[in-house]
């Protein structure tokens, strides 16, 4: 895998943890679901990040700080001061760098004892597998309809879970797709009137609560603990501060994954 910018922190470290780890560990390892054998799967779990934006800068800042042990992020984008409104990876400071370079020195700075990949190019069909197969889950947080349809279809190629966000004005949603129903069940054709948050606009706090979600979910799937969203998607709606759960039936047709058992 060609790695734009990478900071090695505990990558190579024994699986007992440091003093350091302890303490900075200290609240997740008296929670009874995780404990000391739930850090340790987190330390073990890698976890690929498709899109450093808005969703993806809250979620890897969680998940870095939650001690994944691997986090490599794909993002072919610069950063650019309009990002700053919800992208609470950037600074100022980072304003013309690769997303994937800043990033991953954020995150390195944030928990020294991860390893952290950035890949300055997009997620496409040429490297898809190659990203998927060697990571244990998956988060795409893209806006790009085209971009999900092929973080989904590796997925389902590799068995591994695909956690999903989107976000648009005051609403956002999390789903958790584990094979069968996948995200193509969802979404079957990609809507003739998709719109981005750069035509209709975002609260940036949104896309906090929405990326934190996503972060969470990734932490239930790699611990056990917990009942993940697997097969089910959460609506959130801001302006009312309400949510809803709906179950997302598997498609018998999808191109995807109706083929599995």
């Amino acid at each position: 895998m060609r790695v734009a910018h990478a900071r090695l922190g505990a990558k190579m470290a024994p699986m007992a943890f440091t003093d350091a780890e302890i303490e900075r560990y200290a609240r997740h390892l008296v929670l009874r679901e995780v404990g000391g054998p739930g850090q340790q799967k987190l330390k073990a779990a890698r976890a690929l990040i498709v899109g450093a934006g808005g969703l993806g800068s809250p979620a890897a800042l969680y998940l870095a700080a939650a001690g994944i042990g691997t986090l490599i992020l794909v993002d072919p984008d610069a950063v650019d001061l309009s990002n700053l409104q919800r992208q609470v990876l950037f600074t100022e400071d980072d304003i013309g760098r690769p997303k994937a370079e800043a990033g991953t020195d954020r995150l390195a700075a944030l928990n020294p004892h991860i390893f952290v990949a950035g890949l300055n190019e997009a997620f496409s069909a040429a490297n898809a597998d190659e990203l998927v197969e060697g990571v244990d889950i998956v988060l795409d947080g893209t806006d790009n309809f085209a971009v999900r349809y092929e973080v989904n279809a590796a997925c389902v190629r590799h068995g591994k879970p695909l956690i999903s966000g989107a976000i648009g004005r005051w609403t956002g949603q999390v789903g958790v797709f584990a094979g069968k129903p996948c995200y193509r069940c969802l979404v079957p054709e990609i809507p003739p009137d998709a719109e981005t948050c750069v035509a209709v606009g975002v609260v940036g706090a949104l896309a906090g609560v929405v990326g934190s979600m996503m972060a969470l979910e990734a932490i239930k799937l790699v611990t056990g603990a917990g009942e993940p969203l697997t097969g089910r998607l959460l609506i959130y709606d801001a302006l009312s501060a309400e949510t809803r759960t709906v179950k997302v039936g598997a498609d018998p047709e999808c191109p995807v994954c109706s083929s599995l058992p």
